[in-house]
């Protein structure tokens, strides 16, 4: 004889099933994050920043001289170009160096603003971490740098924004200044030298046309040309005095060609270092922005953070997940100790006494 057993398949409950069972447990959890993240995200937790941004772009030419007042056909900076890849990543390490860095702490003085008594520990850590939170720079996706700052303050945001970027010009230059002072100095010291170098030469050329030297060769021709004729004639007094001349031109002509000869090569590398010493010199001394400004920070009219909106939607889902996954591991454990309890135990028999 055959004896039925009850069947013993169970279907699992569905998503939504579940969800309705517990839907009262869901709401209220849900309605509670809502209302705890709303309390939390509001000013008197979360002091709102307002966000500022100034777009630029790098220029190309770093060199006014070269830009403006090189004749050569292959340089190919223009004043007025954009700058490219290269410029763009100089830019960036530029304003991310500790120089500007220091120099914008220092105008807004950060460390009050930011409320970081010196006196504190590890004073500079927090003051940097506090600035590299709040001010931060990336490249835009057209090859252009852009910087955020974030503050309390609107007004304040903008200014830093602005500020930073017209520090890049000041920081730039005098860090290129610095390279362009030193070679300035050393083109400085040769020309200086050229020019006593030609001095003296045509000062000694001077003394030997005192006497009598002008020209070696057209005089030298011209003056035995007139000997023989004087010679023909017999001309005794005549060519005792061209002999005369002669013997000057022997005794300094060798030394007038030597000196005139060089006299011409140092003045050619003379005009060849004024060149460079003028372009040396306005490069040392003259200075022209670094870059292109896109758009200028100004003060921002909404606060950029906290979103609250996100932040409460972000909680709800959150505490959803978490509602629901202690609600199913208590099903679970619920369900273990039912098992537990169905499960049939034997009474054990103690022993006999003999």
């Amino acid at each position: 004889m055959s004896v039925s057993t009850p069947s013993t398949d169970t279907k699992p409950p569905s998503v939504i099933g579940f969800i309705l069972k517990w839907r009262k447990v869901f709401i209220i959890t849900s309605v509670a994050a809502a209302l705890l993240s709303l309390i939390f995200s509001s000013p008197v937790f979360i002091t709102p920043r307002y966000r500022s941004t100034v777009i630029m772009y790098p220029a190309s030419s770093n060199s006014i001289s070269k830009a403006l007042l090189n004749d050569n056909s292959n340089v190919d900076k223009d004043i007025l170009e954009f700058g490219e890849d290269e410029q763009t990543e100089q830019m960036l390490q530029v304003l991310n160096s500790g120089l500007l860095r220091d120099k914008i702490i220092s105008k807004f003085r950060l460390a009050d603003h930011y409320g970081i008594k010196p006196s504190s520990r590890f004073f500079n850590t927090r003051l940097y971490k506090q600035y590299e939170n709040n001010i931060t720079f990336k490249r835009t996706e057209y090859m252009a740098v852009k910087v955020s700052v974030l503050d309390r303050d609107p007004q304040m945001a903008a200014d830093i924004a602005n500020s930073i970027a017209s520090l890049f010009d000041t920081v730039k230059n005098d860090m290129q200044k610095e390279r362009a002072m030193q070679g300035y100095r050393i083109v400085e010291e040769e020309y200086n030298r050229l020019q006593q170098e030609v001095r003296k030469k045509e000062d000694s050329l001077t003394d030997i046309r005192k006497k009598g030297v002008h020209d070696y060769e057209t005089q030298a021709e011209m003056i035995n040309q007139q000997l023989a004729v004087e010679i023909a004639r017999g001309n005794k007094t005549g060519v005792k005095a061209l002999e005369k001349k002669l013997d000057i031109l022997s005794q300094y002509g060798g030394a007038y060609v030597s000196l005139r000869d060089a006299l011409e090569l140092e003045q050619e590398q003379l005009n060849f270092v004024k060149t460079r010493y003028d372009e040396a010199k306005i490069d040392a001394h003259k200075s022209i922005p670094q870059k292109f400004i896109v758009q200028n920070a100004y003060k921002a009219e909404k606060k950029a953070y906290p979103v609250r909106w996100l932040i409460v939607l972000t909680s709800i889902l959150s505490t959803f997940l978490i509602t629901a996954m202690a609600i199913a591991a208590v099903e679970q454990w619920g369900n273990e100790l039912q098992k537990l309890k169905s499960f049939p135990v034997k009474k054990l028999r103690e022993p006999s006494e003999k």
